[in-house]
This record gives structure tokens, sequence and C-alpha cells, in this order.
């Protein structure tokens, strides 16, 4: 083979797997986003045309199907400006939570922290909103809806088991489906809707819509609707999250993201993880099982080399020393293009992309990411299968045939002349 160097910005390298890419056994699906930027200025953010996302239980087995298809929607109604704030939802905690959630057929919770922006500019529409169904439904009269509250900096282990990582996030808890059959996960919705106090009573007001005045009576789901209510989804059943998929990135240096993001919600640095697991990670067209042979027969010395990273694993603990860790590979790609010749009068060109990999932990303040850092090199490998004609054949079979009666020749004279040897020898002692 020889090397030559070759790099065209305008052609593009396709970053595909069609297995798992990464397992982030504590980065919720709820926020999980995979971005793509470059020196050229290409800058996708939350990219999901080709990134699937499924929940994770702690063993790593998915827990149902595909976490929701579509970005986060952007609030553009945030909040009220009110002067004077008046609590009128019930601040929960673990104690009383588990009372409230079975005691009323729908509890509406706001998971805020009092230090994040979106939770203070939603606090004073919650409060009202929480006043105006507390009037028209009353808990102790009517007994059909509640608003709470938990402060996430205050009761931590009860947000960590509802898998909060972004504040604020508004859970809808409905009486008699917060077990599911498969190991007790919690199946609930998601408020992802404008925040002022209007959109908020309207939203209320959906959720008491089917269930009977008289309190303590289950809301019935129609399970045949399908559609999907932008301002509500299902929440993430587990704190874990498996992504796959793939992206097109030019050929130019650039680099993969993946973080928690949005655009109306806060994180804690201290309570992200993206410790995570790399089953499959490599770059251009997937090879068919024919090609991935005649690859490995005439390059059997760069198996391996095209996937570097799988089977790889970056943990990171949770504990003061180790929070805010941010995770980054360096990739070194170089273009292997393989010729073969398939028949006498046919070649077959085959191209696949090998890479190095360099990883390493940064502790940040900023809120952790995983960053696949990646380069391509101008330098490309070109392997060229080379016919060789019958008179070379007939060549190298005569220099064998040669050499073969050469060595005999060589051992036989080796073999006379010792035995001449031997009976001078036993003569000259008869003698």
């Amino acid at each position: 083979c020889h090397y030559i160097f070759s790099l065209n910005t305008s052609d593009q390298v396709s970053f595909i797997s069609s297995l798992p890419w990464f397992i982030f056994p504590a980065l919720s699906c709820e926020f999980a986003s995979v971005d793509v930027s470059d020196v050229l200025g290409t800058n996708r953010l939350n990219i999901t045309k080709t990134v699937r996302k499924f929940s994770i239980d702690r063993n790593l087995v998915p827990t149902g199907s595909e976490f929701h298809p579509g970005p986060i929607p952007i609030v553009s109604k945030h909040g009220d400006d009110v002067e004077e704030v008046v609590d009128g939802s019930v601040p929960l905690s673990s104690r009383n939570f588990d009372s409230y959630s079975h005691q009323y057929p729908v509890l509406v919770v706001n998971f805020y922290a009092p230090w994040c922006y979106w939770s203070n500019r939603l606090k004073p529409s919650w409060e009202k909103t929480a006043t105006i169904i507390r009037e028209r439904y009353d808990p102790e009269m009517d007994g059909r809806i509640l608003l709470g509250k938990v402060d996430c900096t205050e009761e931590a282990d009860l947000c960590r088991r509802h898998h909060i990582q972004g504040y604020p996030s508004i859970r809808v808890f409905r009486k008699g489906s917060d077990v599911k059959e498969n190991q007790g996960h919690h199946d609930h919705e998601s408020y992802y809707g404008e925040r002022d106090t209007e959109s908020l009573v309207a939203a209320m007001e959906t959720y008491v819509a089917n269930i009977p005045k008289e309190a303590h009576v289950l809301a019935l789901e129609d399970k045949s609707n399908k559609t999907v209510d932008p301002a509500k989804r299902p929440a993430p059943v587990t704190g874990g999250c498996r992504i796959e998929g793939f992206v097109r990135v030019k050929r130019v240096p650039g680099s993969v993201v993946i973080s928690a993001r949005s655009g109306s919600h806060s994180f804690d640095p201290s309570q992200i993880n993206v410790s995570h697991y790399v089953t499959q990670f490599s770059f251009g067209k997937k090879l068919s099982p024919r090609m991935f042979y005649e690859f490995v027969r005439l390059t059997p010395y760069l198996r391996g080399y095209h996937d570097r990273l799988a089977g790889q694993s970056y943990m990171v603990k949770h504990g003061e020393v180790n929070a805010n860790v941010t995770i980054e590979h360096y990739l070194q790609i170089v273009k292997t293009e393989l010729v073969t010749l398939r028949s006498s009068k046919e070649l077959k060109v085959l191209e696949e992309y090998e890479y190095t990999a360099h990883s390493s932990l940064v502790h940040s303040f900023y809120v952790p990411v995983v960053k696949f850092h990646f380069e391509p090199s101008p330098m490309q490998v070109l392997v060229t299968e080379v016919p060789r004609s019958f008179s070379h054949f007939i060549t190298n079979v005569c220099a064998i045939i040669g050499g073969v009666f050469t060595v005999a020749g060589i051992l036989d004279s080796i073999f006379h002349n010792t035995l001449r040897m031997v009976k001078k020898v036993e003569l000259g002692k008869n003698i």
C-alpha cells in the first residue's frame, strides 16, 4: 500500500451507527441533547431527526418505547409580573408526598430550586394558578386536583426519586397510575407548555375534565388516543438514557457534544453525571458482511481501528471531589480506501474510516458534558490489489522447484561427504 494526501472540505463523512451509540446510566432522556459543530460554522443543537433515545433502568435495560421523538417546546410566555406572591400551592416533602399523591386523583407538582432563574420566573404564575384552582376545586369539597411544590435543595432524595434533573420540572401524578407492572417504575406526564397563569389554568382544567365531581374517583384514560400534546409528554420513568442513531458532519475538524440542554430549565452541575458506555462509534457507511470480510482480508493490521471506542466505559463517581466532570474524547480520523479485484474485469472500491482515540476527564464549573472532538487527517491510505500474470506464476513455480532441487543437492552432498569421512575413520582404526 502507499499513502496519498487529500482533503476535500466539500465531501461529507457519515457518522453512522445502527446499534446504540452510548448508554448513560445517570443522564435522563428528558434533557439529553446531541449537538454538532465544526470549524466552518456549522452549529446544530438537539438533533432529533436521526437520533433516538430510550429510557433505561439501573441494569441498563430499556424500560419502554422510544422517549419523546421531538425536541422540548420553547416556552415563549413565562410567568406573570406580580408584586406580592401569595402561596397557593402545598409544600411537599418525602414525609407527605405519597399521602397527597394517593389522596387526590390529580396532583400537579412543581419541582424547583430557589437559585434557579426559570423557577423564580415561574413562581408568581404557579402560586396564582394554585390559588385559582383551589377556589374552583376546593380540596375538601371537591378534591379532584391539587397543586403542590417541592424544593429540590431541601428534598434532594425526593427529586432524585422522580428523576428531576432540570428546574423547574412540572409533573402530573394521577392517582392509580403511579406504579407500573414492570419493576414499579413511575409512569407520569411532564408539562412543557407555556408558564403564564392563563395557560397553566387552562392545562389544569383539561386534567380534571374527565374526572367526576365526586372526590377520589379516578379519571378514565383513553388508551386509543395516540396523539401527543406538545405541552404534555410522558415523564422519564428512569434516570438513565440510551442514545442511538447517526448524524452527518463535514469532513473538517469539529465536535459532537452530548449534554443536558433546555431553553427554559436550569441544571445543577453537581447533579449531572455524564458517565457512559460506548457500544459503537464509527465513521462512514456501515459495511456489509461481505465487504467487511474483504476489508479484513486486505488490511488485517487495521482490524479494530475503525471503532476504537467500542466496548469502552467512562465512569464518574458522584461526590464532592468528582463533581462537575466533563469527559472529552479526541479522535484522529484517517480514510482508508481499498481497491479489490472482484473478477478479471471488475474492480470494487471500499471506503473505511479508521481513527485513534485519546480520552480525558476535566473538572469544570459548568454543566458536565461529553465531547467527541474529531479531526480528519490529510493523509489517506490507499490499498490496491494487483493481479499477477500467468508468466509470473510460472516463474515463481520454477524458482520454487529450482530452490528445492538446490537445497536437496546441498543436503545430499553433506550426507555423502559425512559417510565418506566415517568410512575413512573406520578403515584407519582397523589398520
